[in-house]
């Protein structure tokens, strides 16, 4: 298979947002990546292997340090931007979340402990920055993911009976507190900004203030948590038996 010089310019322009947004493609690299989009409910519009394009045309169309043995264009879901919140659940809500690597982590993270879908503000990052992408490591395919306003998911969420809960230093301590799954109500996990936190506006919707404390807790090292690390910790204690 031979790729022409226009087809090698739109795949490598599919690393901009504008581009991704005016197609509705985005991009997926590395055997496992293409296996887990045809495995998925995403439309794969077209697979590129090394074996039949080339090293040196896989190259030039790869995002990546060394081109990766295969390549798809994907075509994005249509029901990205939403802000209906189901009426029971444990949901996500990413408050400004602006590194591509902590958004892919985050999705793994919900992957991994069974989230019933995510939401983010609009000024998070983009879902297909290549970046990304790939540090999902799959989870993309799998995740439900939407962009809304995050204030009124929130007000929704205590609307219906539900929690919403985000982390501070005046929080009270994670692991004495009852948490709840959303087993009858929603309940939303706020993740904030990775410098600023959890904003205003979001956080006077906040219903439980929670606080992941340091180790030993009077001597604390660093001065913080990372987002995505923070994620990590209070999705966990979410998810363990009581």
């Amino acid at each position: 298979m031979t790729l022409r010089a226009n087809e090698i310019k739109f795949i490598k322009s599919l690393s901009q947002k504008k581009f991704r947004d005016s197609s509705g493609l985005f991009v997926a690299e590395g055997e496992k990546m293409v296996a887990e989009a045809l495995a998925s409910d995403f439309k794969v519009e077209k697979v590129y292997r090394k074996a039949d394009v080339g090293e040196g045309a896989m190259a030039r169309i790869s995002a990546l340090s060394s081109p990766s043995p295969a390549l798809a264009l994907i075509r994005r879901p249509d029901d990205l931007q939403s802000g209906e919140l189901p009426s029971k659940g444990l949901f996500l809500a990413l408050d400004g979340i602006r590194d591509p690597g902590n958004l892919g982590t985050i999705l793994r993270i919900a992957d991994w402990f069974g989230i019933d879908a995510v939401f983010a503000s609009e000024d998070t990052v983009d879902i297909y920055n290549p970046k990304v992408v790939q540090s999902t490591m799959g989870a993309i395919f799998r995740v439900r993911f939407h962009y809304t306003d995050i204030p009124s998911l929130c007000r929704s969420a205590i609307n219906a009976g539900g929690k919403v809960y985000g982390t501070f230093l005046d929080g009270d301590n994670i692991y004495k507190k009852d948490l709840s799954q959303g087993s009858q109500a929603p309940s939303v996990i706020v993740i904030g900004n990775e410098a600023n936190g959890i904003s205003e506006k979001t956080a006077a919707c906040v219903s439980d203030r929670l606080f992941i404390p340091p180790y030993p807790a009077d001597d604390p090292g660093s001065e913080s948590l990372n987002a995505a690390v923070a994620t990590a910790v209070t999705v966990a204690e979410f998810r363990r038996p009581k």
